[in-house]
C-alpha cells in the first residue's frame, strides 16, 4: 500500500491522498485508532463504502463449539471470537436526499491522515452528489488515551457550489451486517447477530444502547452525546430501536455556511454488572467527555503522545520509509497495549478480527520487550492479566496430568481455544514466554512490588509445568517431550531446543525469585527441596547438538530429518501448510519460522559467537518465513553475526509487513508483533542491544553491540532503564551514550563497561563487523528487500513474500 501513489511517505504520519476502493479493507486496518480498551477500525465515517466495519471492545468476545471429526479427552469444547460491538463512529450523510456514497456521483478530492504526534486520524473530501451538488466533508477522530472509555469525532459540512440541504445522522449501530470472514459456518453463526438487545434509548443529543451476548453472557453499553452548531435552520430529532440509537440533524447550507457536529461515545462492558449498572457507567463517561470536550480531549491525547514519543522514538536516517514504518509502528503498539488495563493483548490489537481476536505468545515475545522500555506500566499490565488467568491455566494443567500451570497457545479469556492440539496444547513454551517476560520486566523496572505480589506466582506455577512435563534419564539428564517450538513445521519433538533453554532460565528465575521473597514463596508451598529440583532440572538440561556438523540442533535427531525439496517446491506453494501436508511438513527439515535462531536471541548467553554464526548460516538455509514473526528476529541474529545487508532486508520486511501488506492480509488487522519486531530489529539488531549476560547481580544492566548495514548512516533510540532515560546515538564510526537524569548507570559496549553519569554524554568507537560469508536462504525464500543497486528501499518485486 505505501508504495501506491497515492500514500505518501513522512516522518510523523500516514497519508493516503485520494480513496482507493481496491485496498479500503487495507486502509481500514492501518488508520484504525484504539487505546488497548476499545478499537476503531478506519471505516469511513459515513458508514460505507466500507471493506469490514468494526468496533470492538477488549475482551468482548462470543463462544462457539468447536468441531472434532473424532473426539479426544483434553480437547478444548469452545472457541473464541472477538465480535463487532456498538459502533458508534458511523455518521451517515444526505445532500438534498442523496445519502453520500461515495462510489456514486463524483469524488473530486479525498484525503486522510493518520498523525503519530496528535493521535488524530484527519480526513477531507469534496464530493459531487448525483444530483449535482458539491460539499466539503471534513472529519477528525480520536479514540482517548487519557479518557479509557470514550472515543470522539468531529464532522463538518459545507456546500460549495450552492445551497443545499443536508441531514447528517448520527447513529450507534449493533449487529452491524459484516461479510463472511470464514468458512466454518459454526463460527459464522456465532458471529452474524451476536448481540441480544437489553434496552435502547434516545433523547435530545443523548443515545444509548445496551447489549449482551448469548453464549458468552457478557453485557455491552455504548452511549453517546452531541454537540451542534449550525445556522438557525438546523434542528434535530433522536430516535431508537432495539439495534440503533440515531440523532437526525439537518440544516439548509449555503456557501460560507457549514453545519459542524461534535460526537462523544463511550464504551463499557461487564460479565458481572447489572444493566443498570452498565447503564449508569456509559452515561457517566460520556459526560466526562463532554464536560472536557473535544479541545480538551485533543489537548490531553498531544499531552500523553508527547511524553511516549519522549522515551519511545526511534530516530533513523538513511531510509526514510524506514523512519515512517518504526513510528507506524510504535504508535499501533502503543494502541494496542496503553489502556488495555489487565486484558490480553491481541495479535491483531484492536484493528480487525484476524485469528479471531486471540492472544497468543507473540505478546511476551515480541510486543512486551517493546513497551518494557518503553511503556512498562502496559507491561505489568498485560502480565497481571496472565496472573488474573492462573486459575484456568492451573485447570489446563490438571487436564493434562501436569502440575503448575499451563498457559493457553491462543485466547481471549484465558481459557485454551485451539482445536488443533500438535500446534496449540504441545507448545509448551507458551509458558517459559511469560516467564521471561516477568523476568525481563522486573530487571529492566526494579518493580519488587510485582515480583513479589504477581511475578514470583507466575515464576513459581510455570517451573513447576517445567519439572513434571520433563524428567530425567538413566545419566540424569533433563529432557522434555513431545513439544512443539516456535517453529510449527516441527511438531511433538523432543528436546525443543527453545523450549529445553527457555525452560532452563525459567526454572532459575523462579528458584532465584523464591529465595529473594521466602515469605510469599512458602505462601505459595515452595520448600527447599522444590528449589533445589528445579535448580537441578536446569543445570542438566537437554541441549541438542550435532558435532560433526558443529550445529545446535532445533531439537533431538532435526539435523538427521531428510531436507525439504526447496528445489522442487513452485513459487505459488508457499506458504507450506496451505499446499502441503504437516505430515510430511513434519518429518522433513524445513522450518516455517524462526526457533532456533530466537532462542539465540532470547538467549545469547547459552551459545558462543562461533555458534551463533555456525547456527545462523544453517537454519537460514532451511527457514522459509511462513510467518511474520520470523523476519525481525532474523534481522537480530543477522546483524550480530555480521550480515549487516541480510539484517537491512529483514528489518525492511518486518517493518513494511502491513504498509506493504506484504501477506495479503492486511484487511483482517495489523500483525502487531511484526510491528513490534521493527523496533527490536533496530534497538536489538543494529543497535545491539541486550540484558547483561555477564556477572551475577547486575540484573538491569545493558550491553549494546551497535553495527549499521551501509544503507543508514544513523539511528537514536532511548530506552528506559530502573527509572532512567538512556539515549543511544549510533552513527557510522562511533556511538553516543547519554544518560538523561538519575544515579550513575553502568553499560557495556563491545564488552567494555562504561559507567555514564547524568548530563555527561560518553563516546565509544564502533568496531567493524566480522567478515563471513553470507547465508543462503532456500531457494525461492531470498528475503525480498535485499539491497540490490542504488536507492535505499527497492521496494516489493512482483512476486510477494510468503502470505
Amino acid at each position: 500500500m505505501i508504495t501506491h501513489p497515492s500514500f505518501t511517505v513522512e516522518p510523523w504520519s500516514l497519508r493516503e491522498t485520494e480513496l482507493n476502493l481496491d485496498v479500503l479493507a487495507q486502509s481500514e486496518s492501518v488508520f484504525a485508532l484504539s487505546n488497548g480498551h476499545i478499537g476503531w477500525r478506519g471505516n469511513l465515517d459515513e458508514g460505507e463504502p466500507h471493506g469490514l466495519p468494526g468496533a470492538y471492545l477488549n475482551g468482548v468476545h462470543e463462544r462457539h463449539p468447536l468441531p472434532y471429526a473424532e473426539a479426544g479427552f483434553g480437547y478444548p469444547e469452545s472457541g473464541q471470537t472477538l465480535i463487532n460491538v456498538t459502533d458508534g463512529k458511523v455518521i451517515r450523510l444526505l445532500v438534498d436526499d442523496h445519502p453520500c456514497d461515495l462510489r456514486y456521483g463524483r469524488l473530486l478530492d479525498h484525503e486522510r491522515v493518520l498523525d503519530f504526534r496528535s493521535g488524530v486520524l484527519g480526513r477531507t473530501a469534496r464530493w459531487t452528489s448525483p444530483g449535482g451538488r458539491t460539499v466539503r466533508i471534513t472529519s477528525r477522530r480520536l479514540v482517548s488515551f487519557t479518557q479509557r472509555a470514550v472515543a470522539a469525532i468531529v464532522y463538518e459540512v459545507e456546500p460549495v457550489d450552492g445551497p443545499v440541504t443536508v441531514a447528517v445522522q448520527s447513529e450507534l449501530i449493533a449487529n452491524e451486517q459484516l461479510p463472511l470472514l470464514t468458512g466454518d459456518p459454526r463460527v459464522a453463526a456465532a458471529t452474524e447477530s451476536p448481540l441480544v438487545p437489553e434496552e435502547h434509548f434516545a433523547q435530545e443529543t443523548r443515545l444509548r444502547l445496551v447489549h449482551r451476548t448469548d453464549r458468552s453472557g457478557l453485557r455491552v453499553g455504548a452511549a453517546a452525546d452531541h454537540l451542534v452548531d449550525g445556522p438557525g435552520s438546523t434542528r434535530w430529532t433522536a430516535q431508537s430501536e432495539p439495534d440503533y440509537s440515531r440523532l437526525t440533524v439537518t440544516a439548509d447550507l449555503v456557501p460560507g455556511q457549514r453545519l459542524r457536529l461534535v460526537k462523544f461515545v463511550a464504551y463499557g462492558w461487564s460479565g458481572e454488572r447489572s444493566l443498570p449498572a452498565v447503564h449508569d457507567q456509559v452515561d457517566g463517561a460520556v459526560a466526562g467527555a463532554v464536560s472536557t470536550g473535544w479541545d480538551g480531549l485533543l489537548a490531553a491525547q498531544r499531552a500523553y503522545l508527547d511524553d511516549f514519543w519522549a522515551r519511545a522514538d526511534v530516530e533513523v536516517e538513511g531510509d526514510a520509509q524506514i523512519q515512517q514504518a518504526v513510528r507506524f509502528a510504535l504508535f499501533h503498539v502503543l494502541q494496542a497495549a496503553a489502556r488495555g488495563e489487565n486484558r490480553a493483548i491481541p495479535a491483531k490489537g484492536l484493528t480487525g478480527t484476524g485469528y479471531d481476536g486471540h492472544s497468543f505468545w507473540d505478546t511476551e515475545s515480541y510486543v512486551l520487550p517493546v513497551l518494557t522500555f518503553t511503556a512498562p506500566e502496559a507491561v505489568a499490565s498485560a502480565l497481571r492479566w496472565r496472573h488474573r488467568t492462573l486459575p484456568a491455566a492451573r485447570e489446563r494443567a490438571r487436564q493434562l496430568g501436569l502440575s503448575g500451570a499451563t498457559f493457553p497457545w491462543r485466547t481471549i479469556d484465558g481459557a485454551e481455544c485451539s482445536a488443533y492440539w500438535p500446534a496449540g496444547t504441545a507448545a509448551f513454551h507458551v509458558n517459559a514466554d511469560v516467564a521471561m517476560a516477568v523476568v525481563r520486566y522486573v530487571a529492566v523496572t526494579a518493580d519488587e512490588g510485582f515480583e513479589r505480589d504477581e511475578g514470583l506466582e507466575l515464576l513459581v506455577e510455570t517451573a513447576r509445568l517445567w519439572r513434571s512435563l520433563g524428567h530425567h534419564d538413566t545419566e540424569g539428564v533433563f529432557h522434555i517431550d513431545g513439544v512443539t517450538g516456535p517453529d510449527e513445521y516441527s511438531a511433538l519433538s523432543r528436546d525443543n531446543l527453545y523450549t529445553n533453554v527457555m525452560a532452563r532460565q525459567n526454572l532459575i528465575a523462579a528458584a532465584d525469585a523464591s529465595v529473594r521473597h521466602p515469605d510469599r514463596a512458602a505462601e505459595l508451598g515452595v520448600d527447599e527441596e522444590e528449589a533445589a529440583a528445579w535448580r537441578d532440572a536446569a543445570a542438566r538440561m537437554a541441549v541438542p547438538y550435532n558435532g560433526s556438523l558443529g550445529v545446535h540442533e532445533q531439537s533431538a535427531g532435526f539435523t538427521t530429518l531428510r531436507r525439504w525439496d526447496f528445489e522442487g517446491t513452485p513459487a505459488d506453494g508457499y506458504p507450506l501448510l496451505l499446499h502441503y501436508p504437516y505430515f510430511d511438513l513434519y518429518r522433513k527439515q524445513v522450518v516455517k519460522q524462526a526457533d532456533l535462531v530466537l532462542a539465540m536471541m532470547e538467549c545469547p548467553g547459552a551459545f558462543t559467537e562461533e555458534q551463533k554464526a555456525r547456527n545462523f548460516a544453517y537454519y537460514e538455509a532451511l527457514t522459509v518465513r511462513d510467518s511474520s514473526l520470523s523476519a525481525s528476529c532474523q534481522a537480530v541474529l543477522a546483524a550480530e553475526t555480521g550480515h549487516l545487508r541480510l539484517a537491512y532486508a529483514y528489518l525492511g520486511e518486518a517493518a513494511l509487513m502491513d504498509l506493504d501488506d506484504l501477506e495479503h492480509n492486511t484487511r483482517d488487522g495489523l500483525h502487531i508483533a511484526s510491528l513490534a519486531g521493527t523496533w527490536i530489529a533496530l534497538v536489538a539488531g543494529f543497535g545491539g542491544m541486550r540484558r547483561y549476560q555477564g556477572e551475577e547481580g547486575h540484573p538491569g544492566r545493558l550491553a549494546f553491540v551497535p553495527r549499521l548495514p551501509e544503507k543508514l548512516s544513523r539511528i537514536a533510540f532511548t530506552v528506559l532503564v530502573r527509572g532512567r532515560r538512556l539515549r543511544v546515538d549510533v552513527g557510522r564510526t562511533n556511538v553516543r551514550y547519554a544518560l538523561a537524569e538519575g544515579e550513575p548507570l553502568v553499560v557495556v559496549h563491545h564488552g567494555e563497561p562504561v559507567t555514564l553519569t547524568a548530563g555527561t554524554p560518553v563516546d565509544r568507537p564502533m568496531p567493524p563487523a566480522p567478515a563471513r560469508p553470507e547465508p543462503q536462504q532456500p531457494p525461492g525464500r531470498r528475503p525480498i528487500g535485499l539491497p540490490t543497486g542504488e536507492g535505499a528501499w527497492p521496494g516489493p518485486p512482483e512476486q510477494g513474500p510468503p502470505s
